[in-house]
């Protein structure tokens, strides 16, 4: 269910990008989908650093910004304000993770390069490089954090069936890609991994404290795989996650990480900074409640 006075993303925005997710981060700016984070690349070149515009306007400010320290990424980011037109006029998008080529007064077309992508000390490292966008009305605080408007989807995600297995075709130094569940139609619909009782799930879990799901469910119990993930909180999509672990032929990993995509390298990604997989190998995913540890922030 969707908040009262939620900004809707229709095909217009999102299918300018190969994926989206509204709940994998583990910051507040995310808390209950109120932020998106949409990938220009596909999952196998998360280092793209193309930043095409979601939205129409003009530049009204562009300032360094102070980022967490991390040994792997810079401790600063970059933010963009633009005063929307189009179907968004009357709003203000907050867009991060953009080395700004545009300055303030600069009018912006849907589509038109911001900048360059970059990484900052936000970034966990296994997240690709994408735009994070929110939106405020004129009368917010457009440098805090937190506090952009509901987002609404206003497209349709497939909800793909997965049982758990499949074969490795990607790994970097933090995770794996699995080729299950496969994309049916790449590039012609947006697609997620489906909960058992109905939507697409989105977010890190359980390693982010808390994920969604998108689309119509039957149950404020979500299930995958018939383990219980989490409830709904509030009646709404966010899920508040249950105490999980999970484990890759026994061996626990850090966790799943679920969003949305079009593009035909989805699959299964398997977050496991301290596990040796090896592509062609053919691994079982569980999910067990009851985990080995807390989740987390960060």
């Amino acid at each position: 269910m969707d908040a009262p006075g939620s900004v809707a993303l229709g095909p217009s925005v999102l299918e300018r990008y190969a994926r989206f997710s509204l709940y994998n981060s583990p910051y507040p700016a995310h808390d209950r989908g109120c932020a998106i984070d949409l990938y220009p690349g596909t999952l196998r070149d998360g280092r793209t650093t193309a930043a095409p515009s979601p939205v129409s306007g003009t530049v009204l400010e562009t300032r360094t910004v102070r980022a967490p320290p991390k040994p792997y990424a810079p401790d600063h980011d970059h933010l963009i304000l633009l005063d929307c037109d189009g179907p968004f006029a009357g709003l203000i998008a907050r867009i991060l993770h953009v080395d700004p080529a545009v300055e303030a007064g600069e009018t912006v077309e849907v589509g038109q390069s911001l900048g360059r992508l970059v990484r900052a000390g936000f970034f966990a490292p296994w997240v690709d490089n994408h735009l994070h966008v929110g939106f405020r009305r004129p009368d917010q605080n457009c440098h805090r954090a937190s506090g952009s408007l509901p987002l609404a989807l206003g497209l349709e995600v497939r909800p793909l069936a997965w049982d758990g297995a499949g074969t490795v075709v990607d790994v970097g130094e933090t995770y794996a890609v699995l080729d299950a569940p496969a994309h049916p139609s790449p590039r012609a619909e947006f697609v997620g991994i489906a909960a058992d009782d109905g939507g697409v799930l989105d977010g890190g879990m359980p390693h982010y404290e808390g994920g969604g799901v998108l689309g119509d469910v039957s149950s404020t119990e979500v299930r995958l795989g018939g383990t219980r993930l989490g409830t709904l909180a509030d009646g709404g999509r966010t899920i508040d996650w249950d105490r999980l672990a999970v484990t890759v032929d026994g061996t626990p990993i850090t966790g799943l990480s679920f969003f949305c995509a079009r593009d035909a390298d989805f699959g299964a990604k398997l977050i496991c900074p301290d596990h040796d997989v090896a592509v062609g190998s053919r691994v079982a995913v569980e999910i067990r409640n009851g985990g080995f540890g807390a989740n987390r922030k960060g």
